[in-house]
């Protein structure tokens, strides 16, 4: 069967595992502080099917009665399915900016260092007269305080057509504001 939570796919069989979890959290979470039946790793499961159904369906924009009717269909009690579902949509647009914030967030690039090789003469290649960019990038993950180092040569026709897209993307940028 497929959710619009989901993209209309299929719900991942984890989630659908979570389920059962999901609404025995809800009935119990006035004991869960006190009741040692609830594993650590039981909880967390539940929490990243939770995160997985708030956020696909905050991608995909359902309707708050959408995403109820498909969390009923996938075994969750209606009064559970009603409170999560008011929270959704009360919470919709903040859920929305901060999916937004960390979309499209790629690793940030810290610093640049270039050279130009020339080999003036090799026993080993047959044709030294071609120069050879060597570039270097230090670039620094989102969830990482370290940087790691990228590098990787480049002929002087690569880099022509590299220094090309680059000015070409760089307008398009100045262009969009």
């Amino acid at each position: 069967m497929r959710f619009k939570f989901c993209g209309d796919l299929d719900c991942p069989d984890w989630v659908l595992a979570e389920i059962n979890t999901l609404s025995k959290i809800y009935e119990k979470v006035s004991k869960l502080t006190t009741d040692a039946k609830y594993a650590v790793g039981d909880i967390k499961a539940s929490v990243a099917a939770l995160d997985f159904i708030l956020s696909s369906a905050t991608k995909h924009r359902v309707a708050e009665e959408t995403l109820s009717n498909e969390l009923q269909q996938l075994g969750l009690p209606k009064e559970h399915t009603s409170s999560l579902c008011k929270v959704f949509s009360d919470k919709f647009p903040e859920l929305l900016d901060h999916m937004k914030q960390k979309s499209l967030r790629l690793s940030r690039l810290e610093d640049v260092h270039w050279r130009v090789d020339y080999i003036i003469g090799s026993s080993v290649m047959q044709e030294v007269n071609e120069p050879s960019v060597q570039i270097c990038l230090k670039v620094k993950d989102l969830d990482s305080v370290e940087t790691r180092a990228e590098a990787f040569s480049l002929s002087p026709d690569k880099f022509r057509v590299l220094l090309h897209d680059l000015k070409e993307a760089y307008k398009m940028m100045e262009g969009l504001g």
